[in-house]
């Protein structure tokens, strides 16, 4: 029988300031194949000694077992569980005293595929989403409608972040540019940056741009 809640009961990485006692909270989520501290690392390399770290765990390290542009039904029940594990930290952080403003999404590949997929269905105003290389789910060709009557709610100016590769072999340079449009649309403050020829990976761009969104978070985080 298929566990209906694979992730339910996997590990969560806590590191950094206390819950609540920080300037904000970044919610870290793994690649394919990855693990929370990888992820940690990778939040680490911005300059985040204000922030409270939470990187939940996939089971088996995957989130999901199929490409992130296979039929949704095919990735379930693991893409519920999944965002499930988002849906509960967000409560938990919320529940703590901080305020949405403060909570940054922060994913990698896959993770940011499932950050990208829970800030569209689950949409307010963050500290932000940051997405290295990846894109909201679903079928390529899939029609997102784009008038406001349609979308599941605005994101009230949340800045994203898109970066990925031109030619990245998991991500479809159309998916990003899809993924933008949506966001746009919700209301998001979207910074795209596509860059030529590189891999599957993260560079110092990024990390730069990165860096100055949550320094932004950590600044309006000290005026409160």
């Amino acid at each position: 029988m298929t566990n209906v809640d694979p992730h339910g009961s996997e590990p969560l990485l806590v590191s950094g300031r206390p819950l609540g006692e920080g300037a904000g909270v970044l919610l870290l989520v793994h690649g394919r194949g990855a693990d929370p501290e990888s992820i940690a690392e990778l939040a680490r390399a911005h300059g985040v000694e204000d922030f409270t770290l939470l990187a939940p765990a996939a089971a088996g390290n995957t989130w999901y077992p199929n490409s992130f542009l296979a039929p949704t039904e095919q990735n379930e029940p693991w893409l519920s569980s999944a965002l499930g594990v988002l849906e509960g930290l967000t409560d938990r952080v919320l529940e703590a005293g901080v305020p949405s403003e403060r909570l940054v999404f922060m994913g990698f590949s896959q993770g940011a595929c499932l950050a990208s997929e829970f800030v569209r269905r689950t949409p307010r105003r963050y500290g932000g989403l940051v997405v290295y290389s990846g894109g909201i789910i679903g079928p390529m060709g899939i029609s997102w409608s784009l008038a406001p009557e349609d979308l599941p709610g605005s994101l009230e100016g949340t800045p994203v972040f898109l970066g990925c590769s031109d030619v990245d072999h998991h991500i479809p340079v159309e998916r990003v540019h899809e993924t933008a449009r949506v966001f746009e649309a919700m209301g998001a403050q979207v910074e795209k940056r596509i860059y030529p020829g590189m891999g599957h990976m993260v560079n110092r761009d990024e990390l730069a741009f990165v860096q100055g969104l949550l320094r932004r978070v950590a600044g309006e985080a000290a005026q409160d």
